[in-house]
């Protein structure tokens, strides 16, 4: 069978063959520490449909240029998810207020997180520096993550008046009261903690953390396409007859009414005064931590 090669023009990531039969997906924007505007999102999406309909690639990476992951949510972008190809919910997009915004969501956060969570290939976030809200959101539906000794971990946004980043599935991945520890209180955690607490996979010096991500992604692709993708499914069917789902829907559908609140109270659609909380958290962090290592 003859693949055909993509017309699309990536601009805010890479697709890369490593070796043949694994992909590796790099979001390219180190100078915004890949903030994910829509447009990243898209072609974020549209290089897993390649990954995934290609008859030679068993295994897909995610990764990030420069020393982080990603810093989360492109807030400088004005969204208009009229202006892509919908993939996930395709109504109420035009809307105005809360009932557009909400449709927006459905769709390139939980929506296009949910849809490559059931790729039916194995995926590994190969994770360093940051990987801040939604760049924490973005390593979640993978299969497997691997992090560098520097990754760090943080969902910070209670402070803006939400109950987390959309892709909501914290209780699934630290455990109930670790997670509610995180939401309270904007804590970081470490790539450590969170291999403790069954988030992350592997932890490694980050010289190593590329060959240690493709050294995993080989031995992956040493099974049959077949076993890969039954085993995936077997897991994710585990936590489906759990609720995972049901949970995320209403995580989503509480994460609105934060915006909501927002809007009647303040005009805007999350609580002004979080920027300046999540600052000072990172300033007196980073003080902690200039003090422990003095």
């Amino acid at each position: 069978m003859i693949e055909k090669k993509s017309s699309v023009e990536y601009t805010q990531i890479r697709y890369e063959l490593p070796e043949p039969e694994i992909a590796r997906i790099v979001m390219a924007r180190p100078d915004t520490r890949n903030a994910q505007s829509l447009k990243m999102l898209y072609e974020i999406n549209h290089a897993f449909d390649v990954a995934a309909k290609s008859s030679s690639i068993k295994v897909i990476i995610l990764a990030g240029d420069g020393p982080h992951f990603s810093s989360g949510h492109d807030l400088t972008e004005e969204r208009n998810p009229l202006d892509y190809d919908l993939v996930v919910q395709a109504a109420g997009h035009h809307e105005p207020g809360a009932a557009g915004m909400y449709a927006g969501e459905e769709e390139y956060f939980t929506g296009l997180h949910w849809k490559w969570r059931n790729i039916a290939k194995p995926t590994i976030a190969q994770v360093q520096g940051r990987a801040m809200a939604g760049g924490m959101m973005i390593a979640m539906p993978m299969d497997i993550i691997v992090a560098s000794e520097d990754a760090q971990f943080s969902d910070p946004v209670v402070a803006f008046g939400v109950n987390g980043h959309e892709y909501f599935l914290h209780a699934w991945d630290l455990g109930p009261r670790k997670a509610k520890e995180m939401l309270f209180t904007g804590e970081t955690l470490t790539a450590q903690e969170c291999k403790e607490l069954g988030m992350v996979n592997h932890v490694v010096p980050i010289e190593e953390l590329e060959d240690a991500t493709l050294n995993l992604a080989r031995r992956i692709a040493s099974r049959p396409a077949i076993g890969l993708k039954l085993a995936k499914q077997a897991v994710n069917f585990s936590m489906d007859v759990q609720g995972q789902h049901q949970a995320l829907t209403g995580a989503l559908a509480m994460h609105h009414i934060g915006h909501a609140h927002a809007r009647v109270q303040y005009g805007y659609p999350v609580d002004p005064n979080g920027a300046a909380v999540i600052k000072n958290d990172a300033k007196v962090a980073m003080k902690v931590n200039d003090d422990t290592c003095s």
